[in-house]
Order: C-alpha cells, then sequence, then structure tokens
C-alpha cells in the first residue's frame, strides 16, 4: 500500500521544486494533497489536484506562519496522513513539527536556492524534533543535514550550433515588492530592433522603458513562450530556472542582488554560478550583459536525461524513527 502524503510548499521556486520532486520521492504515494498558496502559478501547476490553500506569506512573516499553522492543524486533523514533505518556505515552519508531533514522517528538502548553507527556515527546523532535514549540495552535508539529491539532476546540455535570435522570453518571477529594473533596462540597451520579447516583469516599475509589462503569466503559458523562444532571460530563481530547462533552453541567469534591494539576501547569486558550472546556464551581472551572451545560450540545447535517482530521505514513509 502506498503512503498518503501532505506536500507542503509556498510559492515560487519553492512550489516548483516540489512538483519536480514528487515523482522521485522514494514511497509509491497514494493519495498526494498539496498545501501551498492560492497563486496564478499554483492554480496552473496543480491543476486537478487536491490542494489546501495556505494565507500568502511574504520573506519572513511571522504572523503569516502562525496564521498557517492554524490552517496547517486543520489539514492534518481532517485526514489520515502518513507523511509530509515540504521544500520551504515558510509553509514549512507551519506544518512539519504539527506533522512530527502527530508521528508522521517530517521531511525537510532545503531548497536548490541554498547551495552555502540552510536557509532561515532550515536554520530553524534543524531544531525541530523528529523532523528529518535535506540538503541539495554535498558540499555542506553533515550534522543534521544529510544530501538528498538535487533537483537538477537529470538535465544534460549540448551545443546545437549557431542559432539566430529573434524571439526571447524575459521573466523575473512575481515576489510582490521586489523589481529588477536594473535587468529589464539592461534588456532594452542591448535588445536589437525586431527582436520580439515577452516580457514577464513581476513587481519591476518599468515606467519609461517602453516595453509591455506582465506582471504574471500562468506558468504553462509561460513555458509555452520559452519553448517557443530561442533564448530564455531570467532572474535566477529556481523555479524561473526550472521552467527554462524543463522548456529544453539554456537560460542566461542574472542574479537578484540585496545591495540593488532586488531581493533579502545574495542567495540567486549562488544559484546562478551553480547552474553555470554544471553548464546548464550562463550567469551574468547586469552591467555586464551582451548581446553576444543571448546568442551563445541559444546555441546550447537541454534536454532531459533519464533515470534521475530517487531522493535519499531516510527510511519509511511514516513514524517519527521511520
Amino acid at each position: 500500500m502506498g503512503a498518503r502524503a501532505v506536500l507542503a510548499a509556498s510559492g515560487g521556486g519553492h512550489l516548483a521544486q516540489l512538483v519536480r520532486l514528487e515523482s522521485r520521492l522514494p514511497w509509491p504515494l497514494d493519495e498526494v494533497t498539496w498545501f501551498t498558496f492560492d497563486t496564478p502559478q499554483s492554480r496552473s501547476v496543480l491543476a486537478d489536484r487536491h490542494v489546501v490553500h495556505a494565507d500568502y506569506a511574504a520573506p519572513r512573516d511571522a504572523a503569516a506562519v502562525l496564521r498557517n499553522t492554524r490552517l496547517a492543524g486543520r489539514l492534518l486533523r481532517s485526514g489520515t496522513f502518513d507523511v509530509v514533505v515540504s521544500t520551504g518556505a515558510s509553509v514549512a515552519l507551519s506544518i512539519l513539527p504539527l506533522a512530527a508531533m502527530r508521528g508522521l514522517g517530517a521531511h525537510y528538502v532545503e531548497s536548490a536556492a541554498r547551495a552555502e548553507g540552510p536557509s532561515v527556515t532550515g536554520r530553524i527546523l534543524r531544531y525541530a524534533p523528529r523532523v528529518r532535514t535535506y540538503c541539495q549540495y554535498p558540499e555542506w552535508a553533515g550534522g543534521n543535514w544529510v544530501f538528498a539529491g538535487s533537483v537538477f539532476d537529470g538535465f544534460a546540455s549540448e551545443v546545437r550550433g549557431s542559432r539566430s535570435v529573434s524571439r526571447v522570453t524575459v521573466t523575473v518571477g512575481s515576489q510582490a515588492g521586489y523589481g529588477f529594473r536594473s535587468l529589464i533596462s539592461r534588456l532594452v540597451d542591448i535588445l536589437p530592433d525586431g527582436v520580439e520579447v515577452i516580457w514577464q516583469t513581476g513587481s519591476t516599475d518599468v515606467a519609461g522603458l517602453g516595453v509591455e509589462p506582465r506582471p504574471s503569466i500562468p506558468a504553462a503559458e509561460l513555458v509555452a513562450h520559452m519553448v517557443d523562444s530561442d533564448v530564455v532571460v531570467a532572474h535566477a530563481g529556481v523555479g524561473s530556472a526550472l521552467a527554462a530547462l524543463e522548456a529544453g533552453r539554456c537560460p542566461v541567469l542574472v542574479p537578484r542582488r540585496k545591495s540593488r534591494a532586488e531581493h533579502v539576501d545574495d542567495h540567486q547569486v549562488q544559484v546562478a554560478e551553480h547552474l553555470e558550472q554544471r553548464g546548464l546556464a550562463l550567469c551574468r551581472e547586469p552591467d555586464r550583459l551582451c548581446w553576444a551572451d543571448l546568442e551563445a545560450a541559444a546555441a546550447l540545447r537541454v534536454s532531459e536525461v533519464p533515470g534521475a535517482p530517487p531522493l535519499r530521505l531516510a527510511g519509511r514513509a511514516g513514524g517519527p524513527e521511520a
């Protein structure tokens, strides 16, 4: 008999990772309930799935964590579950300690955005009794952290020859409160006339830049644009990077910087550099980005290699000592 699972994640890259990792969980699943925010992304990627919505939580919003703890408690009492798996962020704080207290398997897989050490959520959960903690980079495994494998396992790139660039998809994510004008304005400067561009602009103020902004694009539509484009330029969010890779594109990743008030920290630098080392992306800063970078990325094709290994999650699905 398979496990009855709750898969819990905040939006953006956290949800994108868990959706991709679901098929690599080490146990067969009979029933899956998703616990995540109600967003265009979740409505798109979890269509026809059983979803319980958490309240939206901005980064480091303690009040929202408490509200979602109450919602998580109701969810866990509403059915018979064996295991809860989360890729963060704050939603993990709300549900995993409760799951462990109820004797369920409680597994926290740190985001691939954290290449050098755990997030705030991870640093808290490492001390939560009976919550198992995992990382996606072997370099910092040890102690409470077990290397589980990476969401980027199973991708490979190859040169497909030079390719002209006539269509570009640009995506900077949709997290509220953090624009990325430095990237948008740089692209406006370097893109030749006649190039067709899809601009997914999130919270970015694009006044005076002459672009046609779309703050949010449904996930399926965005991937379709990526497939139809010659190249993808994106912020170095894990969700955007995964979408580009799944579309067969080697993205040009431009990391947001805390110093420019583009994010709460500089973890996107780690993501972009790691993917460049794997040969799965080009990493560039806004002021160094040039047209030749887009042409170089367009010459690469990304494919999925069969046989990505199951996640190395400890024990069975259920029970505090599983």
